[in-house]
């Protein structure tokens, strides 16, 4: 069982769909598998993390900055591939940083994520994206 899940961003930052994938699952209605999530795209990345708390993804996406700011930055100045603006080579980079598949184990037809945990696109790019990740059940 496979399906696309496409999340528009307006931006930087992480966007939950969490509620999206459990919907899907609990359609397809699995007693037990593993759900495997992958990003179809080099500057954005896939992430668990708390959705509790929103300064976590405030923080979060403070240090993805201070960790690769942009290309426009003196201390970027090595960046070659400039062609698509001073933000895509450090989303490539963020990229690399962060994971691109996320492989979650569905039990008794629920997601084992834990009590704070949301699934969450992060969008690296400036402008607004419309992003496709695939979701894979076996």
């Amino acid at each position: 069982m496979h399906t696309r899940f496409t999340l528009h961003t307006s931006g930087p930052g992480l966007y939950e769909f969490t509620p999206q994938v459990t919907d899907w699952v609990r359609r397809e209605n699995p007693a037990e598998a593993l759900l495997t999530l992958f990003i179809r795209h080099s500057s954005a990345s896939l992430l668990i993390q708390e959705n509790a708390d929103p300064d976590v993804q405030t923080d979060l996406q403070t240090w993805l900055n201070r960790l690769v700011p942009p290309a426009s930055d003196p201390s970027m100045r090595w960046i070659t591939h400039t062609m698509e603006g001073p933000d895509d080579m450090p989303a490539h980079i963020k990229a690399a940083h962060l994971p691109v598949s996320l492989q979650i184990p569905v039990i008794d037809g629920r997601l084992a994520l834990g009590t704070w945990q949301g699934i969450y696109l992060v969008e690296h790019r400036t402008r607004a994206h419309r992003r496709d990740v695939t979701a894979l059940l076996r």
